[in-house]
Protein backbone atom coordinates (compact mmCIF):
# COMPACT_ATOMS: atom_id res chain seq x y z
CA UNK A 1 0.00 0.00 0.00
CA UNK A 2 2.68 2.66 0.75
CA UNK A 3 4.44 1.62 -2.16
CA UNK A 4 1.03 2.35 -4.54
CA UNK A 5 0.72 6.03 -2.55
CA UNK A 6 4.95 6.52 -3.06
CA UNK A 7 4.26 5.77 -6.85
CA UNK A 8 1.37 8.18 -7.13
CA UNK A 9 2.59 11.05 -5.57
CA UNK A 10 5.11 10.81 -7.46
CA UNK A 11 3.13 10.32 -11.05
CA UNK A 12 0.73 13.44 -9.62
CA UNK A 13 4.13 15.80 -8.97
CA UNK A 14 5.48 15.18 -12.46
CA UNK A 15 1.75 16.16 -13.62
CA UNK A 16 2.02 19.16 -12.17
CA UNK A 17 5.95 20.22 -13.10
CA UNK A 18 4.37 19.52 -16.99
CA UNK A 19 1.62 21.79 -16.31
CA UNK A 20 3.95 24.57 -15.08
CA UNK A 21 6.01 24.17 -17.96
CA UNK A 22 3.07 24.06 -20.10
CA UNK A 23 1.30 27.60 -18.24
CA UNK A 24 4.98 29.29 -18.61
CA UNK A 25 4.99 28.43 -22.28
CA UNK A 26 1.95 29.50 -22.98
CA UNK A 27 1.94 32.90 -20.68
CA UNK A 28 5.50 34.04 -22.29
CA UNK A 29 3.80 33.01 -26.17
CA UNK A 30 0.72 35.42 -25.00
CA UNK A 31 3.13 37.89 -24.14
CA UNK A 32 5.46 37.53 -27.00
CA UNK A 33 2.08 38.02 -29.30
CA UNK A 34 0.93 41.10 -27.16
CA UNK A 35 4.60 42.99 -28.02
CA UNK A 36 4.06 42.37 -31.60
CA UNK A 37 0.54 43.14 -32.05
CA UNK A 38 2.09 46.58 -30.52
CA UNK A 39 4.59 47.11 -32.80
CA UNK A 40 2.48 46.53 -35.60
CA UNK A 41 -0.02 48.95 -33.99
CA UNK A 42 2.45 51.49 -34.06
CA UNK A 43 4.26 51.01 -37.23
CA UNK A 44 0.83 51.65 -39.20
CA UNK A 45 0.45 54.22 -37.19
CA UNK A 46 3.80 55.90 -38.40
CA UNK A 47 3.15 54.91 -42.03
CA UNK A 48 -0.28 56.92 -41.51
CA UNK A 49 1.64 59.98 -40.10
CA UNK A 50 3.94 59.98 -42.67
CA UNK A 51 1.50 59.38 -45.38
CA UNK A 52 -0.42 62.46 -44.08
CA UNK A 53 2.85 64.10 -43.97
CA UNK A 54 2.65 64.73 -39.95
CA UNK A 55 6.55 63.73 -39.69
CA UNK A 56 9.53 64.25 -42.10
CA UNK A 57 11.17 61.37 -43.84
CA UNK A 58 14.30 61.65 -41.33
CA UNK A 59 12.06 61.29 -38.46
CA UNK A 60 10.04 58.14 -39.72
CA UNK A 61 13.21 56.75 -40.68
CA UNK A 62 14.18 56.97 -36.98
CA UNK A 63 10.91 55.83 -35.51
CA UNK A 64 10.71 53.10 -38.08
CA UNK A 65 14.22 51.72 -36.58
CA UNK A 66 13.14 52.22 -33.14
CA UNK A 67 10.33 49.67 -33.78
CA UNK A 68 12.35 47.56 -35.50
CA UNK A 69 14.20 47.10 -32.81
CA UNK A 70 12.17 45.89 -30.77
CA UNK A 71 10.60 43.04 -32.73
CA UNK A 72 11.48 40.17 -34.41
CA UNK A 73 9.11 40.42 -37.08
CA UNK A 74 10.12 43.68 -37.76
Amino acid sequence: MKKYFLLLMLLGFTQWGCEFLGGAAVGSLATGAGYEYNAKRQMDKLEDDYKSERISRREYEERKRQIESGSIIY
